[in-house]
Formats: structure tokens, sequence, C-alpha cells
């Protein structure tokens, strides 16, 4: 059957046949729009890296051009992520350098922290638009300065990359020339309080953050506390009152709520190979009294209505739900009783955390569809 095509031997007006036709059109997204661009992915073998190129490799709109890594530049692609042998299956990773990637439309970069500053003057003389997935480039110099402990390479190109937090900043991104691609942590934690933020129903200096990831947010090196005998069937904290997403975290609250917001974040290693959930409380201010959960629930719905990778879910959302799709559910609580807010949202961290986010915003740069070659449905079970 193509994509076109009604169900077979079933009625037109059909729950099933509504169901199957929708599947369809959500996967012909992109298809219809006669545009086609170059992407390139600059750290191709790392874990957001490579699912980038997933991705990529599947984007209707999108021909990938270079693949670079480079400790592995030269290796066939499919040795070092044998997933993709079916669609790249002669490809070699080649060296990180912008020269190799220039002219092409996109360049995404996921490299190490630290790394894209250093080639970006570079890059960005080079291609039509960077989508970078590090850290880089995603907060104002002085809170960069703060919680990284550095100075920047590159603190003349900071005011040229829009921060890619699609939900919020959706219309600056669609006229962008550059993307911060945000990060893991802070994707789950603002979204999960993103509504309340903006009616003001929160005490801004008493947002607490706690967020449990999978082991692949820590990438791809070998680290002790990512073995399988040290991460299985334990949970651990990290980063404790030092977590450099923290800055992240207030910097879009506060752009949100139209004032200063300060949070404690607290991060857990959990031991599942990809997602995030974040649990979200403050305390309720004086513009919330009355509001109840079910009125919170329907604001939330309304915030994300013409968000199509985001699920407001009457119930607590479980990580497994998200698995390999760009989608992020979110619910929340009016606790009377205790006088606080609750938030929850969990999400793919390598898919909506990272390469998935990523794509979207190139999306919308490019004027394509903004779910055009993006999974929505996770696997399950």
């Amino acid at each position: 059957m193509s994509n076109g095509e009604q169900v077979a031997d079933l009625p037109p007006d059909s729950a099933l046949a509504t169901v199957f036709n929708d599947l369809n059109k959500h996967a012909r997204r992109g298809y219809g729009s006669g545009m086609s661009f170059t992407a390139a992915v600059l750290g191709g073998s790392g874990y957001a890296g490579g699912e980038l190129v997933r991705i990529l490799a599947q984007h209707p709109n999108f021909n990938l051009g270079p693949i670079t890594a480079a400790s592995n530049a030269g290796t066939l692609i499919a040795d070092r992520i044998p997933a993709l042998a079916p669609v790249l299956g002669d490809r070699r990773f080649a060296e990180t350098d912008p020269g190799a990637v220039s002219g092409v439309d996109v360049a995404f970069v996921a490299l190490p922290h630290g790394e894209s500053q250093t080639l970006m003057e570079s890059l960005t003389t080079q291609v039509g638009h960077v989508v970078d997935l590090g850290a880089d480039f995603r907060l104002p110099l002085d809170d960069y300065t703060t919680w990284y402990g550095a100075g920047h390479g590159a603190p003349t190109l900071l005011d040229d990359f829009q921060y890619g937090l699609v939900e919020v900043f959706r219309d600056a991104i669609g006229s962008a020339q550059h993307i911060a691609n945000p990060g893991c942590y802070p994707t789950a934690a603002n979204l999960a309080l993103a509504p309340a933020l903006a009616n003001g129903w929160l005490d801004p200096a008493s947002l607490v953050v706690n967020a449990a990831s999978g082991i692949s947010g820590a990438g791809r090196s070998l680290k002790d506390a990512n073995l399988y005998s040290q991460a299985n069937e334990s949970v651990t904290a990290y980063g404790l009152l030092t977590h450099r997403h923290t800055a992240e975290i207030e910097w879009v609250c506060s752009q949100i709520a139209g004032q200063p917001v300060t949070a404690l974040f607290t991060p857990h290693l959990a031991p599942m190979t990809r997602g995030i959930h974040a649990t979200a409380t403050a305390r309720l201010s004086e513009p919330s009294n009355g509001v109840t959960t079910d009125d919170a629930l329907a604001a939330y719905r309304e915030f994300y209505a013409d968000s199509p990778f985001v699920v407001v879910s009457d119930n607590p959302p479980s990580t497994k739900a998200t698995f390999g799709a760009n989608t992020v559910y979110v619910t929340c609580r009016i606790d009377r009783r205790t006088g606080h807010f609750l938030g929850i949202a969990v999400e793919d961290n390598l898919v909506k955390g990272a390469a998935g986010q990523a794509v979207q915003c190139a999306n919308l740069m490019l004027g394509l569809d903004e779910q055009a070659g993006l999974p929505i449905l996770g696997v399950t079970p």
C-alpha cells in the first residue's frame, strides 16, 4: 500500500482507517515540500552524533554529507555503529575539520564540551547554518564563565546563536541563523515548569528539580561510574549544587517568568540506557489562588496545543513511552495541603534531549514541517 492510498477493505470513515491514514500522513510530512538540503555531522561516532546520523539518514529532506569523527577518522561508520549498516555500509568517518564540511546547508556539531568554540569561527563562514549540540553557545557570557569556570573561546559569536527549546522559542528559532541545542536535563525540567511559570503560579526563588538520566547521557567514553557492574541496580546522585545545567534551567525559566528564577537542581544516574525523568517542585505564589490540578492540566494542554511533540497526561508518565521518539510526556499537580506545585516531564535523552531536538530546530530554520523526519511514537515494550 502506498502512503497515499486508503486502507484496503476498510470503510473510509471507520476508526481504524482513520488511525492508519493519520499515521501515513505523519510519514509523508516533508515530502511535499520539494526542498532538499545537505547536512553534515561533526562528531558522528558518539551517542548523540550517531543518533543524529540515524535520524538524518531517514529524513525526507536531508542528504547526508560528511560525517566526521576525530579519533575514528577513516573507520567504517558501520563498524562503530552497526545499526547504520543498511544505509551507510560503505561510508567512512571523515576528519573533523570545518573545511571538510564546507558548503553544506546545515552542520550539526556533536563534539565534546569546549571543542565547538575552537572551530566555530571558521565553521560559520563555510556553512549555511550550524546546530551545536554542546553547551558552548547556550548561555550569556557571564553565566558561561561562572558555571564553566573558564573564559569563552568565541565570545563574539554568542549572540549569533538562538537557544533551541522549540516549545518556548519557536518563532525566534524559525528566523535564526544558528542554534544552540538545549541540554537534555534542561529540556525536561523547563518543559515541566514552563506553563506554570508563564501563568505566574510559582515562587521564583523556590524551584527544585530532581532528575534521573539513562547512562547514555554520560556519553560514550569509558568511565568507572558507567561500567555495568557499577551502574546496574544502582541510582546515584552527582554534581551536587554545581551541575552546569543549573544555569541553563535558571536562564530559560527566567525568560519564561519575566523575572529572575533560582533553582536547586540535582541530577541522578539511573540504570537504564535511555531516558530522563524530571520532577520539578516549587512553592505556589499568590496568583495561583483557586487553581486546581484540573485547571493546571487544562492550562498545560493550552500552552502546548501547538507543540506536536508534547503530550500532557493525566497520569504520571514513564520514560519507556519515549524510547526512540522525539516526544515529551508531561503532567502536573497542585498540592494545596503543602502549598506546592509538582511538574513531571519524561523524554528520550538522545532524541528530544539531543539529536531529535536538533533536527526539529533545523526543520524550522529551513522552513520545513516541524515534524519532518522525526519519530513521534516510542518503541515499546
